[in-house]
């Protein structure tokens, strides 16, 4: 292995491992917040308890999300340098908001709904949780603004002399049409994951005999899991089958990939649910399709035309072969690893398929107050979080792999971000080294879950009723957890 590969190695890794905890923060950031409102507006124990409870595991999960994401951002100036000279003058601006603004809202307003049970007034501190859920989103969206630009370069201008891509419009890489679906189908499937979070900690514990006098509580809390979980996975599937088109359109090669199309079809391409030949696609021994599907999924016509890999090959060469100096261009080779799109964008809507499925017949189970069997509804909970969770993971892998061989889409090859004055010794001990610590990490975070959901929600303890302005300003501030 080579530097490149390591590099990209390294960087997978530690992208896909935080990204386990940042859809879960945004997303159940906006469920405590619900709770916690219901709470307010309806004074029902239950509401409070699941606030204070949920609310623990939101705390461990956003810890582990802040120290995996400032190693995420390392890796720029370690593997990546050229990468990040090419483009920080883009990515400067909103990383910096980012950064500066929405990270700094979040982390401060948390700090208040932490400590502020025996300080604040119970609506103003409920907002205070509002208010970290819009300081995620709002960090997210400048984020995906960047990778957007990656996929789909616009508001820049090439400076031959001093080879770097520089910002011209500020407003077209906030509101670039990769960003503008990238942004909803991102946010949809953060809900869809901490609903299924919701409801699949509610099913453990409801399956438990040591719980069973909170049943009815954990009862509701799945009824909320699933409801989120079910719309949040009707959003994923709309916004994702707009996203689909907009890939087709800046980036076909990335859709004739996730097929392993490649000979151009002129109208009713079929969709392969499953297929068994080379591990290249070339060759397909059998296989089981959809008439029209990925004509439909490319254009929104079952009758549109959709390019395949042999006529992009063509055409990507002579558009930019002269341009570029890198193995892929020596090669002709500007096709991303077939098995990895192929398999990933089928593992992506596979298990957010199975998801929402999963959470409409909770809710049809658990209609009307029913209690169902326990053993049924907790096997069937518990896997719903872990499919929402690696179905967001095999999407961000395909939306990565697919567009390889580029780091910036038709401007930057990933051989030619790596960073000059790395050497492979350096590459894979900073490879294992962040390997062996993040597996510390995994073992520390799935322990520090497991023990506070089979504690399950605390007893009632309503918090003082603050009014405004007649907190004791001299009382220490509570630590609630």
């Amino acid at each position: 292995m080579d530097v490149l590969d390591i590099a990209r190695w390294q960087f997978g890794i530690i992208t896909v491992y935080h990204f386990l905890f940042v859809p879960l923060t945004i997303g159940l950031s906006a469920v405590i917040a619900g709770f916690e409102t219901a709470w307010v507006r309806t004074r029902k124990e239950e509401y409070l308890r699941l606030t204070k409870f949920f609310g623990k595991l939101f705390l461990i999960n956003f810890a582990l999300g802040v120290v995996t994401g400032i190693v995420q951002e390392f890796q720029f100036g370690m593997n990546w340098s050229d990468y990040s000279r090419f483009v920080g003058d883009i990515f400067g601006a909103p990383l910096a908001v980012e950064g500066l603004l929405a990270f700094f809202l979040e982390s401060t307003f948390l700090g208040l709904w932490i400590f502020g049970w025996d300080k604040l007034p119970r609506g103003l501190h409920a907002a205070c949780m509002w208010i970290v859920h819009l300081g995620t989103l709002a960090s997210s969206y400048f984020i995906l603004a960047a990778n957007s630009w990656m996929q789909n370069p616009v508001g820049y201008v090439f400076n031959p002399e001093t080879g770097r891509a520089e910002l011209v419009d500020f407003w077209a890489v906030m509101f670039n049409k990769v960003q503008l679906i990238t942004f909803p189908h991102v946010i949809a499937a953060a809900y869809m994951t901490a609903g299924a979070f919701v409801l699949g900690v509610s099913a453990y514990l409801y399956m438990k005999d040591k719980h069973a006098d909170d049943r009815p509580l954990y009862h509701r809390a799945i009824r909320v899991g699933a409801v989120v979980t079910l719309l949040a996975g009707l959003a994923v599937a709309f916004t994702g089958d707009i996203q689909g088109k907009i890939m087709t359109e800046v980036q076909p090669m990335k859709m004739a990939a996730a097929e392993g199309l490649y000979e151009s079809s002129d109208g009713c391409a079929p969709f392969s649910v499953l297929t068994v030949g080379t591990p290249d696609g070339k060759e397909e021994k059998f296989s089981v399709t959809v008439p029209c599907l990925l004509s439909f999924l490319a254009t929104g016509s079952t009758d549109g035309a959709v390019q395949g890999i042999d006529e992009l090959k063509e055409e990507y060469a002579e558009k930019y072969g002269s341009d570029t100096v890198t193995k892929a261009a020596r090669e002709g080779d500007y096709v991303p690893v077939i098995p990895v799109t192929y398999w990933s964008f089928r593992f992506m809507m596979g298990l957010g398929f199975f998801t929402a499925a999963g959470a409409a017949l909770i809710l049809w189970l658990t209609r009307k107050k029913r209690v169902p069997s326990v053993k049924w509804v907790g096997i069937l909970g518990i896997s719903l979080p872990l499919a929402a969770t690696f179905a967001s993971s095999w999407g961000w892998i395909f939306t990565e792999m697919g567009r390889q061989p580029w780091v910036v889409f038709g401007l930057m090859t990933t051989e030619s971000g790596v960073s000059p004055g790395v050497s492979t010794f350096e590459a894979a001990t900073s490879l294992i080294v962040l390997t062996l610590l993040y597996a510390v990490l995994a073992v520390i975070e799935v322990g520090l879950l497991v023990k506070y959901v089979k504690r399950g929600a605390e007893p009632f303890e309503e918090p003082p009723d603050v009014p405004i302005g007649g907190a004791d300003d001299d009382a220490p501030l509570t630590f609630a957890y």
